[in-house]
Formats: structure tokens, sequence, C-alpha cells
């Protein structure tokens, strides 16, 4: 028999009309779907990027909340910034938020939906992350 899967809906239009869900739960995995800095209850978005990254991480952590996780469980992440010269900035931001957390990480700069989206960001957690023993190591790349 499969895991029970839970799928957790904000209430956004697009999620109906586009039909996908804020976060995909497979028992302790946790898929956060690429999310915008929009605020969703006042539907209000910055024209500042750095501003738009700290309301992705604002409605992340609320999806992350509703199940029983946060970002100290974040082990994936994609940043997606579609103007170059944002990126510098976004990314002292997402460094900031996810200090010491040390996902996996990757970061496009390419078009999105609409050019008001300054940045969205992509996560997947597994619950309990952030409560296990991690082992750090170096490597040799090259």
């Amino acid at each position: 028999m499969a895991e029970k899967i839970v799928k957790l809906k904000s209430g956004s239009i697009m999620e109906e009309k586009e039909s996908y869900s804020r976060a995909v739960c497979v028992g302790d995995w946790i898929f956060v779907s690429n999310t915008a800095g929009r605020n969703y209850r006042t539907r209000e978005m910055s024209d500042d990027a750095v501003e738009q990254a700290k309301q992705c991480f604002d409605n992340i952590e609320g999806a992350l909340k509703a199940v029983d996780s946060s970002l100290e469980d974040v082990v994936m992440s994609k940043i997606f910034i579609p103007y170059p010269d944002d990126a510098p900035d976004v990314m002292a931001y997402v460094g900031e938020r996810l200090k010491g957390i040390d996902p996996q990480r990757t970061v496009t700069c390419s078009p999105l939906g609409l050019a008001e989206f300054k940045v969205e960001i992509e996560l997947t957690a597994y619950r309990g992350a952030g409560m296990a023993d991690v082992e750090r190591r170096e490597i040799s790349l090259g």
C-alpha cells in the first residue's frame, strides 16, 4: 500500500487554474512548488527582488509549518532569478535564510511566467532533517 500523500493548497487562483499544489508530502518528503514573492492574502507584490525573496520564504515557511516542518528540514533548493543583476542581492539574502542548513542548490537566471516576478523559489524538505546528525565533508572537485 502506498504511503499517505498530503497535497496542500494555499488558495491561490493559479493552483486551481493550473492544477497544482503548493506542496506535496509523500511520507516525510515535502516538495514545495516554485513559489513567487506575492503575499497571497493581500495579492500585493513588491517591485524589489529581495523583498520578493523575503515573501517567497514567508510563503514557503507557512507551507512547511502546515505539515510540521520548517526551513531547517530543507535538503534541496532551486532559486530562479530572471534578471541577473538581481542575483547577488537575492542570493545574499537566500544565504542568510539558509545559513547553517546548507541544502543542495541550483540557481537559474531565466525568464519567469510574468515580467513582474523577480524571484521564485522551489524547495524540497525531509521532515526531521533539521534534527538529524549531519556529517559535513570537504571534497576536491576536478
